[in-house]
């Protein structure tokens, strides 16, 4: 499990910790990433679409079990996943 810490410092228990971790799942399933870096992809998701960490998290779980993604998160999603990717000219 992922160690996250919240505002205060402290680390978040039970739910948090659990739907981060699948959306961190989900991520590595889609993308084919480390662990780390499906972490640097969720967290940078919720920066740039401006919606807190654990509702992405949220969305991303239930993207892996419904197929359905709102758009802003998708696009940031995407964008995200592409810089990751190798480039396929080597």
């Amino acid at each position: 499990m992922l160690a996250l810490e919240g505002g205060d410092g402290s680390s978040q228990p039970g739910t948090f910790d659990a739907v981060v971790d699948q959306a961190v799942g989900v991520i590595i399933a889609v993308g084919r990433l480390t662990s780390a870096e499906a972490w640097d992809i969720l967290r940078e998701t919720s920066m740039r679409t401006d919606i807190k960490l654990h509702h992405v998290a949220e969305l991303l779980v239930e993207w892996g079990r419904s197929g359905a993604l709102c758009a802003d998160i998708r696009i940031e999603l995407d964008r995200q996943l592409a810089q990751r990717r190798p480039d396929p000219r080597v």
